[in-house]
């Protein structure tokens, strides 16, 4: 079964931490990717870009209404994303407690994927 890991950060307090505390945590989210593409776990992940590079696209009167950044009533914003494939859902929470932003303040959501093509 495949699983989305969203991780999830407040951006503000990812700029907040020093650099060599932002370099280990880079390190060590390589180390796990790596990890995961070694056992065939990771289909596919990706970190995100700043929160003030997103748009929003929405739908009003049919036409499509395009505004700057995410509208999220959360301080914590998409960052990245992990496509894992596991056996169940506590192999992915499992997964996703190794998320090296957690101990940070990071917030990771486990999303089971219902259909991929």
């Amino acid at each position: 079964m495949q699983y989305l890991l969203l991780c999830c950060f407040e951006e503000a307090r990812w700029k907040a931490l020093p650099n060599s505390e932002r370099d280990r945590i880079m390190d060590e989210y390589g180390n796990l990717v790596q990890e995961l593409k070694s056992n065939g776990r990771l289909i596919a992940g990706a970190k995100l870009d700043a929160i003030a590079s997103a748009v929003a696209v929405r739908q009003k009167n049919g036409k499509s209404v395009v505004t700057d950044g995410p509208f999220a009533e959360t301080r914590e914003h998409l960052g990245g994303y992990h496509l894992i494939e596991c056996k169940d859902r506590d192999e992915a929470v499992a997964i996703a407690s190794r998320i090296p932003t957690l101990a940070a303040g990071g917030v990771v959501e486990v999303r089971p994927v219902l259909w991929a093509e």
